[in-house]
């Protein structure tokens, strides 16, 4: 316990997010159609001013340590409510004066609520909690549109993700028995006595729900018929933003609760990594739905990602690997789903055919992001996957690293799958319409990935750090 226990000062973001949610909610209920935008906008001035006290705040932990304020948090308060601000902006047409604008607004910010309080709970009721309130407003945004994509798509989610919630509190449940607490540090110190049988079983529950989150096998059905089916801003939040807190819980429990119990959870965790990363290659092969085939590359994703996770603890390059890596594949990933909105009538690879030569700007940021989820210098991805191998051979997992570089080159075939199109010539010569605020947003996408990439070793000096106790 420390002197910050009390002060809601320390959740500063979250409750601006929160506030922001409920005042759009009733300025939505107020304002004239034509002026919803306003709640979107109101949004879009709190995520900024999210994203300062993030920057400024201290170290330490608040409300009895349930919630942690250390470089995890910092790193997931920034990303998440950049992010946010992106989503805002590749919403703004397809919105414009639509009767439920303000609805979606809100939705947003209170799924994004919701992955902020999974990056810092440092309680299982807590880590609960932010989970449905990162769930349940997804599967409504996911069905946003209500047209039947849509309703399949958010069915398709909301099942495998109550299933999995289910399941989830039901291995709080097994782990508070085993441990007679809910809080990580005193969880720690019990689980290491506890019966391991019991403890697995709890945390292998625990681990499924958080997978959903992150979008990771076991926990990735839903992940290409969400993505397909709902809008593409939803679709470019639901692989982003909830991954953020999601990896952030992950780390935490297992760096905080398990690290002293004698469930394998590196070995676990590692055997997922690498059916993430296989399944989501394998899969996004011969994909021709640009939607789909983010899905897939997302779960491909997901497998990289869990590298440092697994050798968390056991390599100190772990936190920073992980953390640089999020920063670097929010950006990446969120741009190229901005050029699918810059692109509304383009939905399979050959409708991008000659994109180079009638929107040479936004071809260019498509090739940038799709090369940068590869993981090709100078972008922040290839900085980030560079980190996660070398924390996995540190670990002592030089053969997940091994097979995360293979995964890593056989990816590159789906990427060009999509940029050679792109690059080739058009049978027709009609320049396909294109969303300007989506455009321009992919463009500083791409910008802020290679940007990171080139300013890789200050800032990964800044996410190296302990652990808030």
């Amino acid at each position: 316990m420390t002197e910050m226990n009390e002060n809601p000062l320390d959740l500063l973001p979250e409750v601006l997010l929160a506030a922001s949610a409920v005042l759009g909610l009733l300025l939505g209920s107020w304002l004239p159609r034509g002026r919803q935008w306003l709640v979107g906008a109101l949004a879009g001035g709190v995520c900024t001013a999210g994203i300062v006290a993030a920057g400024v705040a201290s170290t330490g932990t608040a409300f009895e340590g349930a919630f942690a304020v250390d470089p995890v948090t910092a790193t997931s308060r920034i990303v998440i409510l950049g992010g946010t601000l992106v989503i805002l902006a590749l919403s703004v047409a397809p919105l414009r004066a639509d009767p439920r604008e303000s609805e979606f607004y809100v939705l947003l910010q209170l799924s994004s609520l919701g992955a902020l309080m999974l990056s810092g709970a440092q309680d299982l009721l807590l880590l609960a909690a932010a989970y449905l309130l990162a769930s349940v407003p997804s599967y409504v945004l996911a069905g946003f549109r209500k047209d039947a994509m849509g309703t399949e798509a958010a069915l398709k989610y909301y099942v495998v993700g109550a299933f999995l919630g289910v399941l989830m509190l039901a291995g709080i449940t097994v782990l508070y028995a085993a441990g007679r607490a809910t809080a990580y540090p005193i969880l720690r110190a019990e689980l290491a006595g506890a019966p391991m049988e019991l403890s697995a079983v709890g945390v292998v529950a625990v681990l499924a729900g958080l997978l959903f989150k992150a979008g990771g096998v076991p926990g990735h059905f839903w992940v290409p018929d969400a993505v397909q089916g709902s809008a593409a801003p939803v679709a470019a939040f639901l692989t982003t933003l909830p991954k953020i807190g999601a990896f952030a819980a992950l780390y935490r429990l297992g760096t905080e609760a398990l690290s002293d119990s004698e469930v394998p959870w590196a070995a676990l965790v590692a055997v997922l990594s690498a059916l993430s990363m296989t399944l989501g290659n394998l899969a996004a092969f011969f994909q021709q739905d640009v939607k789909r085939l983010l899905a897939y590359s997302t779960i491909s994703q997901v497998g990289y990602l869990l590298m440092p996770v697994a050798v968390a603890g056991r390599a100190d390059l772990a936190q920073q690997a992980l953390l640089f890596y999020l920063a670097g594949y929010a950006p990446t990933n969120l741009g190229a789903f901005a050029v699918a909105c810059a692109l509304p009538e383009a939905r399979s690879i050959d409708d991008y055919r000659g994109l180079a030569r009638q929107r040479p700007a936004v071809a260019g940021a498509l090739i940038v992001c799709l090369l940068g989820l590869v993981g090709t210098p100078p972008t922040a991805v290839f900085l980030g996957k560079l980190e996660a191998f070398s924390a996995a051979f540190d670990g002592g997992y030089a053969w997940l690293a091994v097979l995360a570089a293979i995964n890593t080159v056989a990816s590159l075939f789906y990427y060009l799958r999509w940029i050679a199109p792109a690059l080739s010539a058009r049978r027709e010569e009609r320049p396909q319409d294109v969303t300007r605020t989506a455009s321009v947003t992919a463009y500083g996408a791409a910008a802020c990935s290679v940007a990171l990439g080139l300013a890789g070793g200050p800032v990964l000096t800044l996410l190296d750090g302990s652990l808030a106790r």
